[in-house]
């Protein structure tokens, strides 16, 4: 085999952690006799939702070879130019797994490499794109016919973190999982909130207990200063309920509320076999409920509205108006107070279903109404089960990466 290389563009931090990590992980079983002669960079373009930590975690994967920071990639679309004068072998394959589908089209023709796009809803390009992975019928069946020979359906590439947990028939201690988001806007609310749902489930179900999946983007000691009323002056509205960060030597670190409720902080990641033994979890909206989705762990989604412009992470217009310096908080409130007036739906799989099959609490949230909700699930294991069963039904299908792997070998072998 030639020297070959693979080129994987990505952006974001769910893209990093649900696409390109399983499928760099089935390239590397895939060409496990020709690991020498294939060379695996991944390129991340600027991304609204990014962390800043996306290229040392895509560097932490073993088959990764090289990252090109989010910060050098304009200059490599426009002039084909890298910090460190990167080489290219004569044959390639460039892989869309997040961002801009354009910039497959735009860095294949630059290459002179053979293009591969996974399409999640949409396909684009297909008039200059040699084939395409589709997560579901519905994104081919919107191509002309002409061009649907090029698509191969594969599946959620979301769904295959099924693939790495054993589920546990076993009864265990009521373990809740609390979601409390990784950046500034979502942590100052979901904080504070979950930790006064935690104490006020405990007074009432001692035995259970409750873990934080702690994002890798985040470090521990910010996650702590979001729980101290000296760092977050929304914590009287959301409970009033604060938390002390504790680093034990024999166990993994933990929060202790001013209540006495532990909450362990799970680092790991991906965490999906501690998230997917959860009998239920606290989530915000966002990437997190497609992962669960994927486990078929029950949740249920909290849209708190004590701070109405926490919410920024629009697309498009929106995004941009809310986020603006100044007068972004004026634009966040509005956008907000009119997207939450339509009555829309917010996770992932409601809006895949068409109904609300986990629950939505949208509003000034009262920590227990929520925990009192929750301790009814848990004391309802059936209840649990049939949401379980409703999430796998909207679910994906598991094996996606496996079959893009084998997407791209085939492309390869044509070269």
């Amino acid at each position: 085999m030639q020297p070959t290389d693979i080129v994987i563009l990505s952006n974001g931090p769910g893209e990093i952690a649900t696409w390109v990590r399983p499928v760099v992980r089935a390239l590397a079983g895939i060409f496990d006799d020709d690991q020498a002669k294939i060379r695996i960079s991944v390129l991340l373009s600027p991304c609204p939702h990014s962390t800043g930590k996306e290229a040392a975690i895509a560097s932490s994967y073993s088959a990764v070879d090289r990252v090109l920071p989010a910060a050098e990639f304009w200059s490599f679309l426009l002039w084909g130019k890298t910090k460190d004068n990167w080489q290219w072998h004569q044959r390639g394959i460039v892989v869309f797994l997040g961002g801009d589908q354009f910039y497959t089209v735009a860095i294949s023709k630059r290459l002179g490499y053979s293009s591969l796009i996974y399409a999640e809803w949409d396909a684009r390009w297909y008039r200059f794109v040699d084939r395409f992975a589709a997560m579901n019928q519905k994104a081919i069946a919107r191509v002309p016919k002409s061009y649907q020979h090029k698509f191969s359906l594969v599946g959620d590439l979301m769904a295959d973190v099924a693939l790495e947990v054993k589920q546990s028939n076993l009864v265990q201690t009521p373990l809740v999982g609390l979601f409390v988001g990784s950046k500034p806007a979502k942590l100052s609310q979901g904080v504070p909130l979950c930790l006064a749902i935690a104490e006020k489930i405990q007074q009432q179900l001692p035995q259970a207990k409750f873990i934080i999946p702690v994002a890798p983007t985040l470090e521990l000691t910010t996650l702590g200063n979001y729980a101290s009323q000296q760092h977050n002056l929304l914590i009287p509205a959301l409970g009033n309920v604060t938390a002390k960060l504790i680093y034990p030597a024999d166990q993994p670190p933990y929060l202790l509320t001013s209540g006495g409720t532990k909450i362990e902080l799970i680092t790991e990641f991906p965490a999906y076999q501690t998230i997917a033994d959860c009998q239920l979890c606290l989530t915000t909206v966002g990437a997190n409920t497609a992962e669960l989705t994927a486990l078929r762990v029950p949740m249920i989604v909290l849209l708190p509205t004590q701070q109405l412009d926490a919410m920024r992470s629009w697309d498009g217009l929106p995004g941009i108006l809310a986020n603006l310096p100044g007068v972004g908080t004026a634009f966040a409130k509005l956008i907000n107070w009119l997207v939450l007036k339509q009555g829309r739906l917010f996770a992932w799989p409601n809006i895949w279903a068409g109904t609300e099959i986990v629950p939505e609490l949208v509003g000034k949230l009262e920590p227990e109404t929520v925990a009192q909700l929750v301790l009814n699930y848990l004391q309802h294991p059936d209840k649990l089960e049939m949401m379980s069963d409703r999430l796998n039904a909207v679910r994906g299908q598991t094996g996606a990466a496996q079959q893009i792997a084998d997407i791209i070998k085939q492309e390869i072998s044509k070269i």
